[in-house]
């Protein structure tokens, strides 16, 4: 599935708070709920102290889901990756700007490989660091967490960035968030311009799955 046009609110569960031993049934479960989007956390143990997983894992899934995989590369020098994970099955990658002196490059590779491109920062980086290549991607990621960890608490100034990053794009990119979001912060971000809200233990830390996504779709109208 491609990423969704913009114009909508979606919650992109993250399996990094997900069941790693049932990998396959935890992300049809979010689907059943009416996610379009699962969220990707690629993570190097080098970018970021901790280690995920790799294009291996994403291909394994993708047999068994059709969701739209965005996958979030939180990893040192994506350009040796990237066609990993598009042939993967990837429909969406994203890559740091704090990892690239060639972002318009690595972007337009992104596209070249059949993906929809991102770009994010982490919450020290100034905006004006991917403001020349916002526009060339379908969505931008702000991270209101130090990336490497789930759990952890929302940053809120990290998430104003939002605000002067929706005049900054075109009405048709996608504005990710990342990091911390439940029904309470969802609503925060949502009123700063978000669409897209990356939620992991606030889904995956629910029985009801559902019934979690709905709360936070609910708390962003």
């Amino acid at each position: 599935m491609r990423l969704p046009k913009s114009g909508t609110v979606e919650i992109a569960p993250s399996i990094l708070s997900a069941d790693f031993a049932n990998l396959a049934s935890e992300v049809k479960e979010v689907a059943d709920a009416g996610a379009k989007i699962v969220h990707l956390d690629v993570m190097d143990g080098h970018f970021v102290p901790n280690i995920t997983f790799g294009a291996p894992v994403v291909a394994k899934l993708r047999e068994y889901s059709d969701l739209c995989f965005d996958a979030h590369l939180m990893i040192s020098e994506p350009e040796k990756y990237i066609a990993d994970f598009a042939k993967a099955g990837a429909d969406h990658i994203t890559v740091h700007i704090e990892t690239t002196d060639d972002p318009i490059g690595l972007i337009n590779r992104i596209h070249d490989l059949g993906c929809t491109a991102g770009i994010t920062l982490n919450p020290a980086t100034e905006l004006s660091s991917i403001e020349k290549v916002a526009n060339l991607c379908e969505m931008v990621l702000v991270m209101t967490v130090v990336p490497g960890f789930g759990g952890q608490s929302f940053m809120a100034d990290a998430a104003k960035k939002c605000i002067k990053l929706r005049s900054l794009v075109d009405s048709d990119t996608r504005i990710e968030v990342d990091g911390g979001i439940d029904p309470v912060t969802a609503q925060v971000v949502a009123s700063y311009g978000a669409d897209t809200l990356v939620a992991g233990s606030a889904v995956f830390g629910k029985d009801n799955r559902k019934e979690a996504i709905d709360a936070i779709l609910e708390a962003c109208k």
